[in-house]
């Protein structure tokens, strides 16, 4: 920069004709049209930056409005931008004469203001830009919100929570799913005989996806408590998928209503019940008439409404394990136990009805305004199961997403992805959008992920500016 001002003064005192001031003439706009395009795009990145650190400031805050005074807030909105901030602190400003707040409505206002230096545009003494951004949130507790948890109650949930509680439970039965049918064959732990390996896992103390499931709702309902102090603007319902879909407790504002609920193994939402298939194309039209259409969340009547839909992904066809289960011993030639896990592949018509379930079948929540939130609880590899591998763990293309259940392919995936690895892809396209989507694969993620959806959604209904 000091090169170019250098030249530029000697361009001026150049007395050896007209070329100095031929060149100083033209120079000169060059550079003011120069510095004006750079320094403003410097001024515009930090005016994004600084948008970006109010809002959060504001969003972490506004939390807050029912429990602090409006000087207590205005503290906190300070130096929660101080903290945010990546501009310098000199050369930023945010102070509480800039910030109004107003209890009742809930809501929080601030302005923000910087001064930029400037590089070229010093040249013509202009040695800084003024700044300012407006950012405004409402508190949580100003929109009736009803939040609908859908939980998925197939077999396949019926997962060891872990890979070291897979291992444990096939050891064991050989198997790594905790079913609830009587195969007629027993398994013996600690002395004691048990006839399903459902009975066998609680045994073990080996906690299942299910399990997990539900204390991840339970996550969720006390953060819903947190939010939701006065208990009159979110609702909580609670539905479970199988082959249809069952309303298990209708919008409530009553958070121990839902956890008694969660707590007592007769309403069906624990894993001491499951359903032998996941039928999402029945089940999710269902849902969409028990959930009902959205409203503005202007009042009671008019509410928002967020569907959280907690699922391995997998659209099930039952007619596939029934195949396996009584294949003729003429197309059979290895069997375990009474399942045939060699034969003849043409018999298995149903095996590519196993497949990640159809996101067109989502479509009808987002027609109908409900945002669509989706935990996904990873279907971990299980390559010693006979059913997974004839099925989730084969191909898409070997699949019969698209030619029977009407599926389209993401066109940058390709076909021969294995359909447990093409379940993500299906989720995230079911959802409403992709912040909505969280996979876990382990039993922290599962526990929390429901609460970070929920998070993820409220923190972008608060921004009103």
């Amino acid at each position: 920069m000091t090169l170019v001002i250098r030249s530029f003064r000697r361009l001026l005192s150049d007395r050896r004709g007209n070329f100095g001031m031929m060149v100083a003439l033209i120079f000169l706009p060059m550079v003011i049209g120069l510095g004006i395009s750079v320094d403003y795009v410097r001024a515009w990145n930090a005016k994004a930056r600084m948008q970006v650190d109010l809002d959060a400031a504001l969003i972490a805050s506004v939390k807050e409005v029912d429990n602090l005074d409006e000087d207590e807030l205005k503290k906190q909105v300070e130096t929660w931008f101080a903290a945010q901030t990546r501009l310098d602190s000199s050369s930023y400003a945010l102070s509480s004469a800039n910030i109004a707040i107003n209890k009742t409505d809930k809501t929080i206002e601030a302005t923000a203001t910087a001064t930029i230096s400037t590089v070229f545009l010093g040249i013509i003494n202009i040695d800084s830009v003024p700044i300012s951004v407006v950012s405004a949130a409402e508190g949580p507790s100003t929109s009736y919100l009803e939040v609908h948890i859908a939980i998925d109650k197939s077999a396949s949930m019926l997962l060891a929570a872990t890979s070291d509680g897979q291992t444990a439970l096939r050891a064991q039965a050989t198997c790594e799913f905790a079913c609830h049918t009587n195969e007629k064959v027993t398994y013996t732990y600690g002395g004691n005989t048990y006839k399903t390996v459902y009975d066998l896992s609680v045994a073990m103390g080996i906690e299942l996806r299910a399990d997990v499931s539900v204390t991840a709702v339970r996550k969720l309902i006390s953060l819903i408590e947190t939010a939701n102090s006065s208990s009159s603007h979110i609702k909580i319902a609670l539905y479970t998928l199988g082959s249809s879909a069952t309303q298990v407790l209708s919008p409530t504002y009553s958070t121990s209503t839902a956890e008694k609920y969660l707590n007592d193994d007769s309403y069906n939402l624990t894993s001491a019940t499951s359903e032998a298939t996941s039928y999402f194309d029945q089940s999710l039209p269902q849902l969409v008439k028990l959930v009902g259409s959205a409203g503005d969340g202007e009042s009671e009547k008019s509410p928002l409404k967020l569907l959280l839909l907690l699922t391995d992904g997998v659209e099930s066809s039952r007619p596939f394990v029934v195949d396996a289960y009584s294949t003729p011993k003429s197309k059979c030639t290895q069997y375990s136990g009474t399942v045939c896990i060699k034969y003849n592949s043409a018999h298995f018509k149903n095996q590519g009805r196993v497949t990640p379930l159809n996101p067109d079948w989502c479509t009808s929540f987002k027609d109908n305004g409900v945002t669509l939130g989706v935990l996904y609880t990873e279907y971990l590899s299980i390559p010693l199961d006979w059913g997974y591998n004839m099925t989730v763990g084969e191909t898409m293309s070997s699949s019969s997403f698209s030619s029977y259940w009407g599926g389209t392919m993401r066109s940058d995936v390709s076909s021969s992805i294995a359909r447990r690895d093409y379940i993500p892809y299906a989720l995230k396209d079911c959802a409403t959008s992709e912040d909505l989507f969280l996979a876990a694969n382990d039993q922290d993620k599962i526990e929390s992920g429901l609460a970070s959806i929920f998070e993820q959604y409220t923190s972008s209904l608060r921004l009103t500016k």
